[in-house]
């Protein structure tokens, strides 16, 4: 997980069962585009075909990976970072797996700092090409340590991910991709440079991207990026069925490879077993482990071995990418049926200044909202945690959909939030109220919409 990002913000702050998995599957894949305010409701949809059962990961693959990254790092001056041998040598190992595993794989190379580096994507034939599922992980380290835990857990998980759809022979129905990116421990790099060589018809067929920074943390957390909602749902499905309780994640905000995918309105998910933060007594009593101790007291340290992992984290995680691929690669999914209510008008955002609002008409329909009532946002803002946004009822009943947060680094706010508004009457004006709490930054509602 990259620091400069947390750098840059301290300094300016100085102060998802198969029914369930293919309910979040559709929701998923809905179409981008926008409707007509108001659209005619979908057609009633098939039945989806039941995705097919995820494979168990073995953790033991896992860890020989681990084990592979520490022996490179080991003979390559105890580290994996950009510019340096064990970098190279790590694409190396990786790609020589997927491509004996019947992978198309491309080398994409930049230039950073003087020195060549590379992302590494790997393309699982078939699959409808323009609804791709992405999922990626970083692959260098900091040049202090070999960067076990961060981030070869997540770029191990992914490997073996991919290896266990090729020896399943997988036949997704959409198209699998995965991607492990270089220099991120500079400020996302390699994702950015990726992200910004697609067109953007490119772009608008990644329908989710998934990344994996720190899985297998000594102290761990369970943490799920909070992005997308329903590929925070698909993941809180997984461990719910486990009986494991998750949290939003929030200490990467903006410091890892979704950002710039996220910043290009793709949708992102992702887990995250916790860096430098402290856990608290709470947390310590939900998953065990030690309370007032960081996640990974060896966070970009030269202690980052293959030592410093959590077996049981890892376990988990890693067969969590795997149903994460199965749910959203395998499943007939189909656009929920619904009228769709949206203000496309833009309404600037004034910084460090009164809350605004963006109001919606919803006519036509018959008594309450529902009790998942889905909420699209996108605001355009050059800091997103100063923002505060909440959803006002017709009755002037509010719910909050996000709080200011001084970690929250990134750009932006693109994602759907779901509203349990049962108790309100459907018809009338709804307001996205839009508030920025702090200097400096300056932004505008872009659109935001409704769907029944």
């Amino acid at each position: 997980m990259s620091q400069r990002a947390l750098r840059r913000s301290r300094l300016r702050r100085s102060a998802l069962a198969t029914a369930a998995a293919l309910s979040v599957a559709a929701a998923v894949f809905a179409p981008a585009a926008r409707a007509a305010r108001p659209a005619a409701p979908s057609a009633p949809a098939a039945a989806p075909s039941a995705a097919l059962a995820a494979p168990d990961i073995p953790v033991a693959n896992v860890k020989a990976h681990l084990a592979q990254l520490q022996s490179i790092a080991t003979a390559n001056g105890g580290n994996r970072a950009h510019g340096r041998t064990g970098y190279k040598a790590s694409i190396d190992y990786v790609k020589g797996k997927l491509d004996a595993a019947g992978f198309t794989t491309t080398l994409q190379s930049y230039t950073y700092s003087g020195a060549t580096s590379w992302n590494l994507i790997a393309d699982w034939p078939g699959g409808d090409a323009s609804h791709v599922v992405m999922v990626g992980a970083h692959l260098d380290s900091v040049t202090a340590g070999p960067g076990i835990n961060d981030d070869g857990s997540g770029s191990a998980g992914i490997l073996e991910a991919a290896l266990a759809v090729s020896r399943a022979a997988l036949q997704p129905t959409k198209h699998l991709r995965f991607g492990w990116w270089g220099t991120e421990e500079a400020g996302m790099v390699g994702s950015k440079n990726y992200v910004n060589s697609l067109s953007s018809a490119d772009r608008s067929k990644i329908e989710a991207y998934l990344n994996f920074d720190m899985i297998g943390s000594p102290n761990p957390g369970y943490f799920v990026y909070d992005d997308a909602a329903a590929l925070d749902q698909l993941f809180q499905t997984y461990f719910s069925g486990l009986g494991v309780a998750t949290e939003p994640e929030t200490e990467g905000d903006g410091r890892s490879d979704h950002s710039p995918f996220k910043n290009a309105g793709i949708p992102v998910g992702g887990l995250f077993s916790g860096a430098d933060y402290i856990k608290t007594s709470a947390q310590a009593a939900k998953w065990g482990g030690t309370s007032g101790q960081a996640f990974d007291r060896c966070y970009h340290q030269s202690c980052d071995t293959s030592a410093n992992i959590n077996d049981v984290a890892l376990d988990r995680m890693s067969d969590a990418i795997a149903y994460a691929l199965w749910t959203l690669g395998t499943g007939t999914t189909t656009p929920p049926t619904g009228t769709v209510f949206e203000n496309t008008a833009d309404v600037a955002v004034p910084d460090n200044g009164a809350a605004v609002t963006s109001s919606v008409t919803v006519s036509g329909r018959t008594g309450n909202a529902p009790a998942a009532l889905a909420v699209g946002v996108d605001i355009k803002h050059t800091y997103r945690g100063d923002l505060v946004i909440d959803l006002v009822a017709p009755d002037g009943s509010t719910y909050r959909l996000k709080s200011s947060s001084s970690s929250d680094s990134a750009d932006n706010v693109i994602t759907t939030y779901t509203v349990n508004a049962s108790s309100e009457v459907a018809n009338g004006t709804w307001k996205l109220k839009v508030q920025d709490v702090a200097a400096q930054d300056t932004g505008y509602i872009d659109s935001w919409k409704l769907t029944f």
